[in-house]
């Protein structure tokens, strides 16, 4: 299988399925193409899927363009790998929790855009001040980790790690570039998160790249300064 991605260190979509298969041991070939190409980007992918967009899985020659779709396509493919929960009432509700990441939350990604390599700690705090319908995502989150977590007993969403943990850890990122102030609780999630063996493999070559691209970095032109780690 190839998995065609963009930067490590902004695309967060393309995080959620690498992650997934770096974390659950399905080898893979990865095609990364550079986000810098800018309006290039879309021909760039059009000979691996016409919708022009990363990530995408090809599994010999055959595309499946989606993060949600690799997600569906890689637990039928590789039933005894672990992608969704063996229970079908836990499956049913990570399956949830993911959909609802894939479909909302615009005002976190708006706001707080993936960046791995920056350090935004001032930063969090007034966007949330700032913007009501960020701390209306920010504690949707919160409340969603909480009740999963006490439902499973941890240490993952579902007990055991899943694509919904995957779905979640460009979230944990996000909180942690910008320092948005949370509880106690969701900042150790967000810690083990990170911390898992997939996660800890993006980032460590996503901070590898130093490909600056400023339409992904608007903090930098808003009067706020951040540091690189």
């Amino acid at each position: 299988m190839q998995l065609v991605i963009g930067n490590k260190n902004y695309s967060s979509w393309s995080m959620r399925p690498w992650v997934l298969m770096k974390q659950l041991g399905i080898a893979f070939e990865e095609i990364r193409l550079s986000l810098n190409l800018g309006a290039g980007f879309g021909e760039a992918v059009r000979p691996y899927s016409p919708a022009r967009r990363v990530p995408v899985l090809l599994d010999d020659g055959f595309a499946v363009w989606d993060s949600l779709a690799i997600v569906e396509y890689l637990h039928e493919r590789l039933p005894g790998h672990g992608v969704w929960p063996a229970d079908a009432r836990a499956r049913a509700r990570a399956r949830s929790l993911a959909a609802e990441m894939h479909a909302g939350f615009g005002a976190l990604r708006s706001a707080c855009p993936l960046n791995v390599e920056a350090a935004l700690g001032e930063l969090g705090a007034r966007l949330v001040a700032e913007q009501p319908a960020l701390r209306k995502d920010v504690a949707r989150i919160e409340a969603m980790w909480s009740d999963a977590l006490a439902a499973s007993g941890g240490p993952y969403l579902f007990g055991e790690w899943s694509a919904a943990d995957a779905y979640y850890t460009p979230v944990a990122q996000r909180l942690r570039t910008y320092g948005v102030p949370v509880s106690t609780a969701t900042e150790s999630f967000a810690n083990r998160l990170l911390a898992a063996p997939g996660a800890t493999a993006w980032i460590a070559e996503a901070l590898a790249e130093h490909e600056f691209m400023p339409d992904n970095e608007p903090y930098r032109t808003s009067g706020t300064s951040g540091t690189g780690r």
